[in-house]
């Protein structure tokens, strides 16, 4: 028998995980078809290692976290809900994906650093695939992360753009913000692993980035600079508070800040090319026209005529009629932004509750309706308006719905009682007007306890208090409100009969609350007798 030939020993190599398709791909071929083979393996690997990362815990963990925090805003129904300001909704949309982002950049720098891991670095050497290629594969593996980023974001901004109510409109850049951020911390995560391999450079960057932001935000909240607001690649100042302005006076270079974070991204990647030996003529071209676009979005930020932004706020807060528009309503005008034309038929259905239960020249009384804002102390501020002069002029502020449309109410039924908002429409032991302003405003509501306490400070309806308008407001004492309480308790009709027959009388500054009980039917408090005497 002959003896069996030798074969030669099968290449031990060290225990690790499985290998990904493309580790012993031939590179066959050159030229042209050849950089397409490899580039297609690029893409093979990179959709290996996305499969990959959609099955690390921190990714699956955070996303639902992101989706659940989403669904909950989507579902959310307030009063002011309902009348969404799209030029704040777009900048929300910014709040949840640094979470999600938080966890590609781990995980990314994990996945990256998987060969080190295992010990099989050294077998990179006798693939056919370069350093720089399984980098490159590394970087568009975050790719898809982001686009599921982006579909949250747009499933939002859509859900709040197709109310009815939705006022205004909201920029393409700030709503790539979320998704360029995702983005942007895998590509990160990517570089750590290149210029840093080590499994704590991620935390430790993380808490670098936090207390660099918070600095940050601190610099930036005393004044001291667009830089530290708009290199961040989320604005420090993105989550929206106050009272709305048009979208013009926001002053914010939302789509420059989109380009830099996009070039900033593109820069990341390339210097994480370079690292691995990606010393192409096209990586190189790459990264030229990276830092050029960085540079752009950069040079873009930069605050540019700021004084005409500041004369356009300024007209806005004091002479709004300049930049407005005005239509007529049932005899009334109504004068809006025009980012909130569609929502006078709101404002008009108000008043008309508000005639209808008023007597005398007041039933037919043309009103001017004003939409106003204050920015002389900054955008998207809760600010005080003060209280109007004219005879007939009744404010309205940019937020819409919820308690703004009773606050509304009492506005439109203050001037119908007194004339102007700056009358004194009643004391703790006041006179009969603050029982027929709040009439007028609660008369037609369907729920009008309910929207009694809303309307009042201490969300009560028992005692003294204040009670909201857009302006400055009024107080009701004890008295009036036992008074208000009692009205909103009789059936509709008999009391709006009783007002408008003694209209003349509800509405002079000398008629008492005691008296103005007697004259619409219901018990004298206890309070205003001994307020009388």
């Amino acid at each position: 028998m002959s003896p069996t030939p030798a074969t030669p020993d099968a290449p031990v190599t060290p225990a690790g995980p499985p290998a990904t398709p493309l580790d012993e791909a031939p590179a066959t071929g050159s030229g042209q078809p050849g950089e397409r083979r490899r580039f297609r393996a690029v893409l093979a690997l990179a959709r290996f290692e996305t499969h990959d990362l959609l099955t690390q815990i921190q990714i699956l963990f955070f996303f639902a976290l992101c989706l659940g925090l989403v669904v909950l805003q989507m579902v959310r129904q307030e009063g002011m809900d309902d009348y969404p300001i799209l030029n704040m909704v777009d900048r929300d949309t910014q709040t949840v994906p640094p979470l999600f982002a938080l966890a590609v950049l781990v995980c990314a720098n994990a996945a990256a650093l998987r060969s080190r891991k295992y010990g099989t670095v050294h077998q990179f050497d006798v693939l056919a695939m370069d350093s720089w290629r399984r980098t490159l594969a590394h970087i568009l593996s975050v790719v898809p992360f982001a686009a599921l980023t982006a579909l949250l974001v747009l499933a939002r901004y859509t859900r709040e753009a197709l109310k009815p109510g939705a006022i205004g409109h909201g920029s393409l850049g700030e709503l790539v913000v979320g998704p360029l951020t995702v983005l942007l911390a895998g590509v990160v995560g990517v570089l750590l692993a290149r210029l840093l391999p080590s499994s704590f450079t991620p935390i430790l960057f993380v808490i670098v980035f936090y207390l660099a932001v918070v600095v940050a935000s601190e610099l930036a909240g005393q004044g001291k600079g667009w830089a530290w607001q708009w290199l961040s690649p989320v604005s420090l100042d993105s989550v929206p508070s106050g009272d709305p302005v048009p979208s013009d006076l926001l002053g914010r270079p939302a789509a420059w800040h989109a380009l830099y974070l996009l070039g900033l991204c593109a820069v990341v990647a390339c210097a994480a090319l370079l690292l691995s030996g990606g010393r192409t003529r096209a990586v190189k071209a790459a990264t030229a026209l990276a830092l050029a676009t960085t540079m752009a979005g950069v040079i873009g930020q930069v605050p540019r005529d700021t004084a005409a932004l500041e004369e356009a706020r300024k007209v806005a807060s004091e002479t709004p009629l300049k930049v407005q528009s005005c239509t007529k309503y049932d005899g009334s005008t109504y004068c809006s932004f025009p980012e909130w034309n569609g929502v006078r038929d709101d404002w008009s259905g108000v008043v008309r509750r508000a005639r209808s239960l008023a007597g005398g020249t007041a039933a037919t009384r043309p009103l001017t309706i004003r939409q106003r804002i204050d920015v002389t102390g900054g955008v998207e501020q809760d600010s005080s308006l003060t209280a109007l002069t004219t005879p007939g002029e009744v404010t309205v502020g940019t937020h819409w719905g919820g308690n703004r449309v009773p606050e509304f109410a009492v506005g439109v039924a203050t001037v119908l009682v007194t004339g102007t908002e700056e009358a004194t429409t009643g004391e703790l032991c006041g006179d009969a007007r603050a029982v027929t302003i709040m009439w007028l405003a609660l008369g037609a509501d369907p729920t009008p306890l309910a929207t009694f306490r809303d309307v009042r400070l201490d969300d009560s309806d028992k005692g003294s208090a204040v009670i909201l308008a857009p302006t400055s407001g009024f107080s009701l004492g004890a008295d009036q409100t036992t008074v208000v309480r009692e009205l909103l308790d009789r059936p509709r009709a008999e009391i709006t009969e009783r007002v408008k027959t003694h209209w003349t009388e509800l509405t002079s500054a000398s008629t008492t609350t005691a008296q103005a009980a007697k004259l619409l039917g219901v018990p004298v408090p206890k309070e205003a007798e001994k307020c009388e005497e």
